[in-house]
């Protein structure tokens, strides 16, 4: 995490551009000195930075990280510095990273493990990467293990976490997908991303009919969550990852569960990167190769400058924003 202290730079430091979260529960751009690299790491001179969920989250305080603090958590950019135990030759390398804070900025520190190389890839293209990617890959293939012919329904369907995961469950042989959306707009843009059907949030479970999914992917949390327990196919998978509309706990039958094969299963990406940065490593250079090779896009739909991250971040929350936002740094 970088130093915010709001003192004047050490004589003959390099300075940086940064966009800091004050204590005053506001985002202002201030000159830093330029952060460098310890063990394990490198230094990316960014060229844009994602927009997440997790910008919402540690906005309202979901996560006590001390303040002021440089947020951002996914950036695009070439590598300008490398710590110890790191190959040099990394320098100059064009690159997209998941970083635990301080992506909006000119400079930003990230783990090597989670640094990855692009090759030709565009550094626009490769912002809209971010832990989107590898988080839509794995619920997926890794958490949901979806099968050929199974039935997936995704809520928050336009998201960026949404759009990838509608993709990579075609790629692994979904037979039917339906998207859940909160506003007609959104099922509009949804609708170029391979969903067979997009409903309306207010039209569950009663559009649904008689269908029962094999999956279930819920950010949402709360009532959805209890609902979708009960819309579950035999055998089906329910995977959380998100408390979009509550952090009140769902409670479950682990024997009702057991009656029907149903499973209630979790996915934390940040834990991930915690615990075992490898898998998550290689979830995002997965997804990043189906990128490079046009089985799957992307979508940027807005860009920001650096001195508008807080608009962005209120727009992302109020959901009037569709698939990948960004932040234009360099």
């Amino acid at each position: 995490m970088l130093d915010c202290k709001d003192t004047e730079s050490t004589q003959g430091a390099v300075t940086m551009k940064a966009v800091i979260f004050d204590t005053d529960d506001h985002y202002r751009v201030a000159e830093l000195d330029e952060p460098t690299p310890g063990p394990g790491q490198v230094a990316i001179r960014v060229a844009y930075a994602g927009i997440q969920w997790g910008d919402i989250m540690v906005r309202d305080g979901h996560f006590p990280v001390p303040r002021p603090f440089v947020p951002g958590f996914e950036a695009s950019g070439h590598v300008v510095a490398v710590g110890a135990g790191i190959d040099a030759r990394r320098v100059g390398e064009a690159v997209t990273a998941l970083t635990t804070s301080g992506a909006y900025a000119e400079v930003v520190l990230a783990p090597a493990t989670l640094t990855f190389g692009i090759g030709s890839m565009p550094l626009r293209a490769a912002a809209g990467l971010g832990w989107g990617a590898p988080t839509a890959y794995d619920l997926i293939n890794t958490a949901a293990h979806v099968r050929p012919g199974e039935s997936v329904l995704i809520h928050a369907a336009a998201g960026s976490v949404g759009t990838l995961a509608a993709q990579f469950a075609r790629l692994a042989g979904a037979g039917r997908i339906v998207g859940v959306v909160g506003t007609a707009d959104r099922a509009e843009y949804a609708a170029q991303f391979g969903y067979d059907r997009l409903l309306l949030r207010e039209e569950l479970p009663a559009k649904l009919g008689d269908e029962k999914p094999d999956v279930i992917l819920d950010p949402v949390g709360g009532s959805t969550r209890t609902a979708g327990l009960e819309q579950l196919a035999a055998h089906g998978r329910l995977v959380a990852y998100g408390n979009l509309a509550t952090y009140e706990p769902v409670l479950a039958n682990a024997n009702d569960l057991l009656m029907h094969g149903k499973s209630l299963l979790t996915y934390n990406s940040n834990l991930l990167s915690q615990t075992h940065p490898e898998r998550l490593a290689d979830s995002a250079r997965r997804a990043l190769g189906l990128v490079a090779d046009g089985k799957v896009r992307t979508d940027i739909t807005t860009e920001y400058a650096l001195g508008d991250l807080a608009m962005a971040v209120q727009r992302l929350a109020e959901g009037t924003t569709h698939g990948k936002s960004i932040l234009r740094v360099a």
